[in-house]
């Protein structure tokens, strides 16, 4: 007869020794190491690296390597302190782990933006190397430069303003904002401040052409100050003006240009092309805000050239009041 109480014992070291080495074996798996990767930072919505005070922009990010549940901090500096942070999620797009931030900022001046995960168990500390733009202010005035004057300068362009020196404020461009500013109703002045940039940025400022079926052809629009040439029903040039004053007005209706005179006459007309009797359009040295001619259309003398030379013999020249 088999001893039980002998036995048991003899069970129990037989099964100690069966486990021992599986224990053994399952001590000695290593630990899965974090995932190496790395973080690259880049802009949506910027033009040549830059955006307005007050518009939309994006940090966007990607992560070459990432495990779901991780994160990512995000932090924008201006001034030389830390102006926003937030911790975003990392989210799969096709194979890719991929952050976004929307970012609307008051305040002009150079941004630095630096994107950053915290080691965890899963993925190993990681930077992104540190990406730049600029936040330019809704203003510009004589002297200006950068970014805030070659976005005013394209819109105004595309409205058909006559602008000067890319990414330069000078005169030419300070008179396409005084034409701008006429057009719009607003204070006269050669200064773009945020009103303007306001106004272009919503399609204000657009020269309503009255005459569309006179083909290549002057406007003159004598309620606001401002002269347009038209070609296809679109106004091509918008140039400011100085029509008659109250006691020597300019002749209104639609007429053409019957006698054009080069240089500078002996009472200062520049550049001259007669539309009936004595009255031109020339440039004169004296182009104020207001009418102040003589009956003639005033144009600033830097345009006088320019204007003679697209205009024709024949070409029909409209003024009226809106």
């Amino acid at each position: 007869m088999i001893n039980t109480r002998k036995l048991i014992p003899l069970l129990f070291v037989l099964t100690a020794l069966l486990v021992l080495p599986a224990v053994a074996a399952a001590g000695d798996v290593e630990p899965t190491p974090p995932v190496e990767t790395s973080i690259k930072i880049s802009f949506a919505g910027l033009h040549h690296g830059a955006v307005l005070t007050g518009s939309g922009w994006k940090v966007n990010g990607t992560v070459s390597k990432y495990v779901a549940g991780q994160t990512v901090r995000v932090r924008l500096f201006q001034h030389g302190r830390t102006i926003r942070t937030r911790e975003l999620a990392i989210k799969d797009d096709a194979g890719v782990g991929r952050f976004s931030l929307a970012v609307k900022l008051a305040k002009s001046g150079r941004v630095t933006v630096r994107a950053a995960h915290t080691a965890t168990a899963e993925m190993a500390s990681v930077q992104a190397r540190p990406a730049h733009m600029t936040v330019a202010a809704r203003y510009a005035k004589a002297g200006s430069r950068g970014y805030a004057v070659r976005y005013l300068q394209q819109k105004l362009a595309n409205l058909g303003y006559v602008v000067g020196r890319r990414g330069y404020y000078d005169s030419r461009t300070g008179r396409a904002v005084m034409a701008f500013r006429k057009i719009t109703g607003m204070q006269r002045n050669f200064i773009a401040g945020s009103l303007v940039f306001d106004r272009l940025a919503r399609g204000w400022g657009r020269f309503k052409v009255r005459y569309k079926n006179h083909g290549r052809h002057i406007e003159g629009d004598l309620t606001h100050q401002v002269m347009a040439l038209i070609d296809h029903g679109k106004a091509v040039r918008i140039y400011p003006i100085s029509s008659g004053k109250p006691s020597t007005p300019t002749v209104l209706g639609n007429f053409r240009v019957y006698m054009k005179v080069p240089g500078t006459n002996a009472i200062g007309m520049i550049y001259s092309s007669f539309f009936i009797g004595g009255f031109a359009i020339h440039g004169y040295v004296d182009v104020p805000i207001y009418p102040a001619s003589h009956g003639c259309i005033r144009v600033p003398p830097p345009e006088a050239i320019s204007v003679y030379n697209w205009v024709r013999m024949g070409t029909r020249v409209d003024t009226y009041y809106r």
